[in-house]
């Protein structure tokens, strides 16, 4: 007993005082128990035996152990396994995940080395699989070839199988498509940044050019560096250059004046007049006389001279620009004087033509009485068939306007022409159209001044045109100049807006009081097709039908119409669309009804004072006819023959009615040649009137 005593007291007296001692043998053997198995576990994981196959079966014992404590049963084939490699499997419960034991388990092939390789490629779960790609699951029941496989494909690249995970990590189907859609962002981003730098660049050079141009316009006008001429800085450039010395030895002429340097002035002098004749009239290079380029050398001698000597930038800056005010106004006087004489020589008669009219009119005059008649007369009243309305002074372009009428017929026995003249060219008409007769077609010959209802009682333009005010805008020499007036009313300075012949337009049922329907057309145009449609248009009610002529900003009624004033800013609208006179239908019936005649001489007489509208009758014909046009198709009738150098030929070819309206008529030689073959081909060169006065193609 009292050993036994002795023996615990010395426990308790180790367990008291020297606790300290037996700790640490105790850790030891707690830290080597847990590392043992996993040792063991790897070591024997790392050997390459033929016994791999049977530690997956003992595996296989060991979960079932593990995961069921009721149930230790391992069958006889397995009684041999060495007892340290039990007890490692049992704890591999503790050490991995159930995916990696069932990994190792369903692996039955050779592979060498157990790794996380085996899970990674044959058990994806669903999130990390690749659509469309192959995932290499090892056939267990050939393992020798698997075996082969792996060994073919490890020397090959030798590659590691860190890059095959990340490449199928990178491949998730979410992961793609948001990489893709991130893609797609960034180029769609980098193209509107690139846009939009190419559209900010493009305003800002747009905007440096339009501050270019805007500096001083009204100095250099049509003279500045935008001109087309100047697009190719190559074409003549020895003119150029000999014409730029030409305004610099001017510039520093004057500020060698103003300094009194006489010997540069006169060197400048002498060199100006040798650089003046060497460059002549010349345009072009080719032109140039060969002694151009010793001149341009000598100018240029001295007017570095002169740069060294008088260069002062504001004042060089100053006389240039008072040389260009200068020659600006000498260009804008020129353009007056241009617009002038072309407006004078479009209203003026050819010689020709002026002795064709005197030749038939003596002609006329010494037939007898009876053989003065045009046949076929009881048609000119017959409402059934095709009236044409003619008013001209110009015998040739009526003979035009009838004869391609007639030409381009289908039937001309059915056509109808009324042409009123006025007393100069009655004869002058009656007797072209008596020795050349419009084939089957009826027409008749009146002289306006017959007409005795026609006075300024009644017409409110007549008694205007007899006012002193009407006479002295017209003919008043004290009166201001045309060119001093300006060139938009130039046209409408001449005679012939005094003529009757011109407002008669506005009085077609008086003058054809038994017609229902009238087709007007101007002594400009020529007929390229049969015009007997016109006659079954629907005008829907109106009384007028015509083409339009406006655009989207041109030739509407503000062009026409002064907006300023009250009466007109209240009655029509300044978008209203324009329309074209020289090819009307108009319905005499409506026009009754309505009292059109009266609705034009209610609106001449509030413009007495002319401030209404400009000169002219369309003006007045869009007021007069406002809401009562019809409009018709353009091919029906094509303009700007006489004006438009661009009119588009399928245009032409395809028109009804081809209008030369403007300045350049076919029979005058300002006359556009590209389009006059149209208006020729319906004269007759070979008549003995027309050949004795020299008329022409």
């Amino acid at each position: 007993m009292a050993m036994k005593r002795g023996i615990s007291g010395a426990s308790l007296h180790r367990s008291r005082g020297g606790g300290s001692g037996s700790r640490f043998p105790l850790a030891i053997l707690v830290v080597f128990a847990m590392l043992v198995p996993l040792v063991f576990f790897v070591g024997r994981g790392l050997r390459v035996t033929g016994q791999f196959s049977n530690l997956c079966s003992i595996s296989q014992l060991s979960i079932s152990n593990v995961e069921d404590q009721d149930n230790v049963s391992i069958g006889t084939s397995k009684q041999n396994v060495d007892w340290r490699e039990r007890l490692a499997l049992q704890h591999v419960k503790s050490i991995f995940t159930k995916e990696v034991i069932h990994a190792v388990t369903a692996s039955t092939s050779d592979m060498g080395p157990l790794s996380l390789d085996i899970f990674k490629k044959n058990n994806l779960s669903a999130s990390w699989k690749v659509f469309g790609a192959k995932t290499s699951v090892v056939d267990t029941s050939e393992p020798n070839q698997a075996a082969a496989d792996v060994g073919k494909e490890t020397p090959k690249g030798k590659k590691d199988h860190s890059s095959d995970d990340r490449a199928q990590f990178v491949g998730k189907p979410a992961d793609l498509a948001r990489r893709q859609l991130r893609e797609k962002r960034r180029e769609k981003r980098a193209s509107e940044l690139v846009q939009k730098d190419d559209e900010t660049t493009v305003k800002l050079e747009n905007a440096a050019i339009e501050r270019s141009k805007s500096v001083d316009s009204a100095v250099l006008g049509k003279y500045s560096i935008w001109r087309r001429e100047n697009d190719n800085e190559n074409s003549d450039s020895t003119v150029r250059l000999m014409r730029d010395q030409m305004i610099m030895a001017r510039v520093y002429l004057s500020i060698a004046k103003m300094k009194n340097t006489v010997d540069l002035y006169q060197q400048l002098q002498v060199r100006l007049k040798e650089s003046q004749r060497a460059l002549g009239e010349a345009t072009a290079d080719s032109d140039l006389h060969q002694s151009a380029p010793e001149r341009i050398k000598a100018m240029g001698q001295v007017l570095s001279k002169a740069r060294e000597q008088l260069y002062d930038c504001k004042l060089v800056t100053g006389k240039l620009r008072a040389m260009l005010q200068s020659a600006d106004e000498q260009v804008r006087l020129l353009k007056k004087q241009s617009t002038f004489l072309s407006q004078l020589a479009a209203k003026t008669i050819p010689n020709a033509i002026h002795c064709l009219s005197m030749r038939l009119t003596i002609e006329y005059y010494l037939l007898p009485p009876e053989k003065r008649r045009f046949p076929r007369s009881e048609n000119l009243e017959n409402p059934k068939l095709y009236h044409y309305a003619l008013f001209s002074d110009n015998v040739l372009a009526a003979s035009v306007v009838v004869n391609s009428t007639v030409m381009n017929a289908k039937d001309s026995s059915k056509h109808v022409f009324h042409v009123v003249t006025d007393k100069l060219n009655f004869g002058a008409m009656n007797m072209w159209f008596l020795l050349n007769p419009p084939g089957k077609a009826a027409i008749h010959v009146e002289n306006v001044d017959e007409f005795k209802w026609l006075n300024s009682s009644y017409c409110p333009v007549l008694r205007q045109l007899e006012s002193a005010a009407m006479k002295e805008y017209y003919f008043k020499a004290a009166h201001p100049t045309t060119l001093s007036s300006g060139a938009s009313n130039l046209k409408y300075r001449n005679p012939k807006y005094l003529s009757m012949l011109n407002h008669l337009r506005f009085y077609l049922p008086q003058v054809y009081p038994k017609l229902d329907k009238i087709l007007f057309l101007d002594d400009d145009i020529v007929v390229q097709k049969d015009l007997t449609g016109l006659w079954s248009v629907n005008l829907r009610g109106k009384v007028n039908g015509a083409v339009e002529t406006c655009g989207e900003s041109f030739h509407r009624f503000d062009k026409y119409l002064n907006f300023t004033n009250p009466h007109i800013a209240r009655n029509f609208d300044p978008n209203a669309c324009g329309w074209a006179y020289g090819m009307n239908v108009f319905d005499l019936k409506e026009w009754k009804k309505r009292d059109i005649t009266g609705i034009y001489h209610k609106w001449q007489n509030m413009n007495e004072d002319r401030v209404l509208w400009k000169l002219g009758t369309l003006p007045p014909g869009l007021i007069t006819f406002y809401g009562l046009t019809h409009p018709l198709e353009k091919s029906w009738h094509v303009l700007g023959l006489g004006y438009n150098p661009s009119v588009d030929r399928a245009d032409i070819e395809n028109a009804a009615v081809i209008h030369y309206n403007g300045n350049m008529k076919p029979w005058l030689e300002l006359g556009m040649t590209r389009y006059r073959s149209y208006w020729t081909k319906y004269i007759k060169y070979d008549h003995p009137y027309v050949r004795s006065c020299n008329l022409s193609e």
